[in-house]
């Protein structure tokens, strides 16, 4: 009769789970998470020769919303507006309009912004008017550095969702070519992720714009001036667009080219880009919204969690529960304050 080692048996077995942890992808996902199997299995079949599902690695285009679906959102609003807010208010060297100085100081001491639309988005382009793009990637870069108001031990700039991380790199690791679709402004957001965690190509990030124009312009048109080899691009001060809703399909056709198989959300906002995605897509495709019901690590809003999950049941969308899904948001060291 053979006798085993018990000791020796015990760390084997350890060795063998441990290995198998290493060997999930999205080892931040609880497992059974219903969101985490649709995506393996997805991804598995996208990538199997052999399947009916599978995805020629040149079609394999995933999309990404930004804000709530990559990054903190709103603790306590947006990182573009919040920027906005510090420029007007704590920079010295910019000079605000009463308007705009007026919507900062309502938003930062009483909570109060104004509606979405042209006029505002019109408001904080003209904040940056006359930047460089290395200068205006400086400062959003060193606003990343500072700490995220309402989380301990967190930065701006590295309040990312970890699990989502992991998709990306998952799906990257899966010769996915991954894009954000965002409503932040493009280079607003080129400036965030580049100072991130996340490992995405500036033409890979895709936002709201507002115009540019060379340093040695002046009030010509763009079609009759000629750039000059001393020139730079600098921002006008004038807004274009805002990507979201039907302006990120827009975005999508114009700019990848290509129909996406998988998107990420988390809004209504990203409604249009779930359904253009899953919507008569001649490959199989999938559409995810992140669901903020985690009240304890993150800010949760049971009133918004329970209105996505209802959308996701109507539009076939994959709800991504951030409460139930997932083993940690920020890291373990990352404390929510109430």
């Amino acid at each position: 009769m053979k006798y085993f080692n018990i000791p020796t048996l015990f760390s084997a077995l350890a060795l063998v789970c441990a290995g198998c942890r290493l060997q999930d992808p999205l080892s931040l996902w609880n497992d059974g998470a219903p969101a985490k199997t649709a995506l393996l299995e997805f991804v598995a079949g996208a990538t199997n020769a052999g399947s009916e599902s599978f995805i020629p690695p040149d079609e394999r285009i995933a999309v990404f919303d930004l804000d709530g679906t990559l990054l903190c959102e709103t603790a306590p609003t947006y990182f573009d507006w919040a920027l906005f807010e510090k420029r007007v208010l704590d920079d010295k060297d910019c000079i605000p309009t009463a308007a705009q100085r007026d919507a900062a100081l309502a938003s930062r001491e009483n909570g109060i912004f104004p509606p979405l639309g042209v006029e505002r988005e019109q408001m904080v382009s003209e904040a940056y008017a006359g930047m460089t793009l290395e200068e205006f990637s400086a400062y959003v870069r060193a606003f990343c550095d500072e700490p995220q108001p309402g989380f301990s031990g967190l930065s701006r700039g590295d309040a990312f969702y970890r699990p989502m991380l992991e998709v990306i790199d998952y799906l990257a690791a899966n010769a996915f070519t991954v894009y954000v679709i965002s409503g932040t402004d493009r280079f607003t957001a080129r400036a965030l992720v580049a100072a991130s965690p996340l490992k995405l190509a500036p033409r890979q990030i895709i936002g709201s714009d507002s115009e540019i124009a060379a340093s040695g312009q002046g009030d010509a048109d763009a079609l009759s001036y000629i750039y000059k080899s001393d020139d730079t691009p600098v921002l006008t001060g004038r807004f274009i667009v805002k990507n979201l809703q039907m302006n990120k399909v827009s975005a999508i056709v114009k700019e990848i080219g290509a129909k996406p198989v998988l998107a990420f959300g988390n809004a209504m906002s990203d409604a249009s880009m779930a359904n253009y995605t899953i919507g008569a897509n001649p490959r199989k495709a999938l559409a995810f919204m992140l669901v903020c019901d985690d009240d304890e690590r993150e800010y949760g809003n049971p009133a918004k969690a329970e209105k996505m999950r209802r959308a996701c049941a109507a539009n076939g969308w994959i709800p991504v529960s951030m409460k139930n899904d997932w083993t940690t948001i920020y890291g373990a060291s990352r404390r929510c304050r109430k």
